[in-house]
């Protein structure tokens, strides 16, 4: 490739790498809400699991040397704040969306409390997996450097959409998410269901936090998730609810965070950083677009305290 097929290609590789890089976190997320949904509960807890989860990691990975140890301990923590969240909206009269509130304020201030003496050392970071040794462009190389939780993510959204279409579990957390009287018609216990899917949500979402603090950008810094955790509800709305559409939606925002510093490094330096605010103009222009109730809650689980 010469240099100038480079300079063309220079800004699609750069956002197809960042794109890359920067959708984890969303598809880990949303693929923890949609789960989460899908039984009939939502959660907006899982910005403040998310920081924590990126907190804990990053501690772990420190104090261990062992990232991958970090990525356990903050799914860990993802599950302890999503048991709790399913414990305490059990209760008859608790608002599902006043909890998941109050537990993203109080996962981000025990992040920030303790993570303080973690900002400034270095933890040893996820490692990558190189796609692009068949080429000898620098640009591709970057483009095809893929960490191994972005391929894990994309295994898991099939494996949820196979799950609820072909399994009974599926169908299980599908009926719970629909009608509760039909559940517990059944004989199912609609609280435990739905207690163990948002601890499952709860641990993708500390997944997504450590791939922050120990892959992109890298490091604990008290503003490191940029409100990830909330824009995948949104993104769980764009996607109807589908974890396959979790997927192709977690790229396109990804895609979309990553058009700042595409344009970055290929020389462009004025007005840049303008395009950082694209996956917030983005979350907005959705919310705005499927604003209409029909077709915003078209595929939404019936139990969800939104269509209420």
């Amino acid at each position: 490739m010469d240099p100038v097929d480079i300079g063309l290609w220079g800004v699609p590789l750069a956002i197809l790498a960042g794109a890359i890089r920067v959708s984890t976190p969303f598809l880990f997320v949303s693929l923890g809400e949609c789960l989460t949904e899908r039984s009939g509960r939502i959660n907006l807890g899982l910005e403040g699991t998310l920081i924590f989860g990126a907190m804990s990691g990053y501690a772990v990975a420190y104090e261990t040397g062992s990232p991958f140890l970090g990525v356990a301990a903050a799914a860990l923590s993802g599950v302890v704040f999503g048991l709790f969240h399913g414990w305490i909206c059990k209760f008859k009269g608790v608002n599902d969306i006043a909890i998941g509130i109050a537990l993203m304020l109080l996962g981000t201030g025990l992040a920030y409390f303790f993570g303080k003496p973690y900002i400034q050392p270095v933890a040893p970071k996820l490692p990558s997996i190189s796609l692009g040794g068949w080429s000898d462009v620098p640009q591709v190389q970057a483009a095809l450097q893929v960490n191994v939780l972005f391929l894990i993510g994309a295994v898991l959204a099939v494996f949820l959409w196979w799950m609820f279409r072909a399994t009974r579990v599926g169908l299980v957390i599908r009926v719970v998410g629909d009608s509760t009287d039909a559940a517990r018609a059944m004989g199912l216990d609609a609280d435990r269901v739905r207690l163990l899917s948002t601890a499952a949500g709860g641990a993708f979402a500390g997944i997504a936090g450590a791939y922050l603090s120990l892959y992109y950008p890298g490091s604990w810094t008290e503003g490191v998730s940029s409100g990830q955790g909330l824009m995948a509800v949104a993104l769980v709305i764009f996607a109807r609810w589908n974890p396959i559409n979790c997927f192709w939606a977690a790229l396109l925002f990804g895609g979309a965070g990553a058009l700042g510093p595409a344009l970055q490094s290929v020389g462009v330096t004025e007005g840049y950083y303008l395009f950082f605010a694209a996956p917030y103009v983005l979350t907005l222009g959705l919310l705005i677009a499927t604003s209409s109730p029909e077709r915003a809650m078209q595929g939404a689980p019936a139990e969800l305290s939104i269509t209420k």
